[in-house]
């Protein structure tokens, strides 16, 4: 386990939730979608899970388009929905952003592109970076049929791009509940910019959004989304 509880002391943060010290791992090049998302007009969500969700969430909170991005917790009951029993590894949970998007600006297959891209390594199995434990799992959630769709024809595609040596691991798992985190996790990279994990591992993945997807990058952080 490489989570270490996080405290708050005096209304501040005292540790660290993700702590490891790794170097974050390079970027890969994902290719543009062949299944195009189909959506309708007005605002949608999507659920992803990748690891840590303070950089899931830091990387999407720069995308243009992205109108909320919310840390929390998918997979289990809604009384285990809190940070000491997720990060314990003892309940179905995964650390996840929920993500509300425009697809007249971002599409779906987009926000997938950019996922498999900077966000998390798929080949990875309960696991991110230095983070282990089922609660790291990479995790695809659908909210809609044609999410799942685009998902499954995505996840195919990629299968047969060989861009990584191993097999790809994230899952498309069904949709359960979403519960919201803790306030202190929210916007966790905008209020935290130098600390360590931060600046090790999630820092260079928005660094990589802005030079792989310069046309869909936002340089200010979606604060206090959802």
């Amino acid at each position: 386990m490489h989570k270490i509880a996080v405290l708050l002391a005096a209304g501040s943060l005292a540790l660290s939730a993700c702590a490891g010290t790794a170097l974050a791992e390079e970027p890969v090049a994902a290719p543009a979608a062949t299944r195009v998302a189909k959506e309708t007009a007005g605002l949608k969500t999507a659920v992803f899970a990748g690891g840590c969700f303070w950089g899931v969430e830091g990387v999407f909170s720069h995308v243009k388009g992205v109108k909320g991005a919310v840390s929390g917790y998918h997979g289990g009951t809604q009384k285990s929905a809190k940070y000491d029993l997720v990060s314990s590894g003892v309940t179905d949970h995964a650390e996840a952003v929920k993500i509300t998007y425009d697809p007249a600006v971002i599409r779906y297959d987009q926000l997938l592109r950019i996922f498999f891209s900077v966000v998390a390594d798929p080949t990875l199995k309960n696991r991110q970076g230095p983070d282990v434990g089922a609660q790291y799992r990479s995790a695809i959630v659908p909210m809609s049929a044609e999410q799942s769709a685009v998902a499954k024809a995505y996840l195919a595609q990629l299968g047969k791009a060989g861009l990584w040596a191993k097999p790809i691991a994230t899952k498309i798992e069904p949709y359960k509940a979403f519960y919201a985190a803790e306030a202190y996790h929210q916007d966790f990279m905008l209020a935290n910019p130098t600390h360590g994990y931060i600046r090790r591992w999630d820092a260079p993945k928005v660094a990589a959004l802005k030079r792989m997807y310069p046309g869909v990058y936002r340089a200010s952080f979606l604060k206090d989304a959802g």
